[in-house]
């Protein structure tokens, strides 16, 4: 019993507070709050580990079979569930609480790519890396879940999809690891992010192609005696500048397709920070590869796992329609409360007609966009085949995503131009989301 509770500190703290949360006595005592805050420290503190993260990776013992995350049954229907459960749900409230009290009022200063020191340390704090890392390395994985990440990533979005983008990279990695890593490479870069400080990864799919193709890459892989040499551009690389570590997907001779895991220290690969219309904060980088050579062991999905490079591109583009969800969700929100307390001709703008059709156009378009998203990313849990429906929901989160922008920059009129109000900064972070691909995979 106890070995059990050594091993699983978030089911004790989840526990308790279920049992904190139907105790009458806690409220007549008013020790809600205290005890809430209490217990979710604990869990912070649970799940870190004290030591440095390091730049360099050393080889440990593989996993064994039974200790990596493990995948859902497929179903034999295809249920669509939209309850989260209970530790979904308790993510979800603490992420849009940070999302709107960390996030949001720092998103107009970091518009300039300066982010404050301390915000990828919260980021840490919040364990959205280790929460991909099973628990046989440290990590608080039980079970390999699209759909978890894609609720965080829509969750941090509506602070700002910028920042989003930035704190999330870190995860989209893990999750590349564990869905097409083998057991030694998950045993060999996972436990990095288990560390007390913010460790930075990223992946690297798009290249500076006017028709890029996601499975039609420029960049080449070519086998040698020794393992591979990789040569190419990237572009789009979230935290490009700062990761230490990237998957980088190039086209392998015979084979097509595939990612190869990059550690920054490499010879022959440099990084140029790029300037964008918007999602300046998410440190969008330049990944030069010039004549790199890797080990035989840097290439996933050669062991014990099949690597689907169609598979990668659909997890990605559900991870990229959940920011949009997210961001427009925010802009709904402000232009509602907006229209209800501008006052013209001595009434709210919300009783003319025409804002309000638009404000409920851009209700159904974002609920169009949030059904598609979450149908993708349930069938990719259940194992069932989702590429259509991801297919799908980024062909509409692409269209209606803009829209949405637009609509609510013309519901603000003069003021959704100014810089004074967040309008034309979600605006221009949307305008990304139809280019985006491979930024952070589910």
């Amino acid at each position: 019993m106890q070995n059990n509770y050594l091993t699983k500190p978030m089911s004790m703290a989840l526990e308790f507070l279920g049992r904190i949360s139907g105790s009458e006595k806690i409220n007549q005592w008013h020790l809600r709050e205290p005890a809430l805050k209490l217990v979710y420290q604990s869990l912070r503190q649970s799940v870190r580990v004290g030591k440095m993260a390091q730049t360099r990776f050393f080889a440990s013992a593989p996993l064994k079979p039974e200790e990596k995350l493990s995948k859902h049954k497929p179903l034999k229907k295809d249920i669509f569930d939209l309850t989260p459960t209970r530790e979904q749900q308790m993510v979800r409230d603490e992420l849009l609480k940070f999302a709107k009290q960390n996030m949001r009022p720092m998103a107009r200063d970091t518009d300039n790519g300066e982010i404050p020191a301390d915000f990828f340390s919260q980021v840490n704090a919040l364990g959205l890396a280790v929460s991909g890392v099973p628990e046989a390395i440290k990590g608080v994985g039980q079970m390999r879940s699209p759909v978890s990440s894609m609720l965080m990533a829509e969750d941090l979005s509506y602070g700002d999809m910028s920042l989003a983008i930035a704190a999330l990279a870190p995860l989209g990695f893990v999750n590349a690891l564990t869905e097409f890593g083998s057991r030694d490479q998950q045993a060999r870069y996972l436990p990095s992010f288990t560390e007390d400080n913010f460790f930075p990864a990223s992946m690297a799919l798009m290249e500076p192609s006017a028709r890029f193709v996601p499975d039609q890459l420029t960049t080449t892989a070519v086998a040698t005696n020794a393992g591979y040499r990789l040569n190419g551009v990237k572009c789009l690389v979230p935290l490009g500048m700062k990761s230490e570590i990237f998957v980088v997907f190039a086209n392998l001779d015979n084979h097509g397709p595939r990612g190869f895991i990059v550690e920054r220290h490499y010879p022959g690969i440099n990084t140029e920070l790029e300037r964008n219309m918007g999602l300046a904060a998410s440190g969008m980088s330049r990944l030069i590869l010039t004549d790199v050579e890797l080990p035989k062991s840097a290439l996933l999905g050669e062991q014990e796992v099949h690597y689907s490079h169609q598979r990668m591109i659909d997890l990605s583009r559900i991870g990229i329609c959940a920011l949009s969800v997210g961001t427009c969700q925010a802009v709904l929100d402000y232009v509602t409360k907006y229209a209800n307390e501008r006052f013209a001709f001595g009434e709210p703008i919300s009783n003319r007609q025409a804002v309000a059709f638009m404000i409920a156009d851009m209700a159904i378009e974002l609920e169009s966009m949030r059904m598609l998203t979450y149908r993708a990313a349930s069938r990719a849990e259940q194992g069932l085949p989702f590429h259509r429906n991801a297919y799908l929901a980024q062909i509409m989160c692409a269209e209606q995503a803009m829209k949405i922008g637009t609509d609510g920059l013309q519901i603000l009129g003069g003021h959704g131009f100014v810089c004074e109000y967040p309008l034309e900064l979600w605006y221009r972070q949307l305008r990304a989301v139809g280019i985006l691909e491979g930024t952070f995979l589910i």
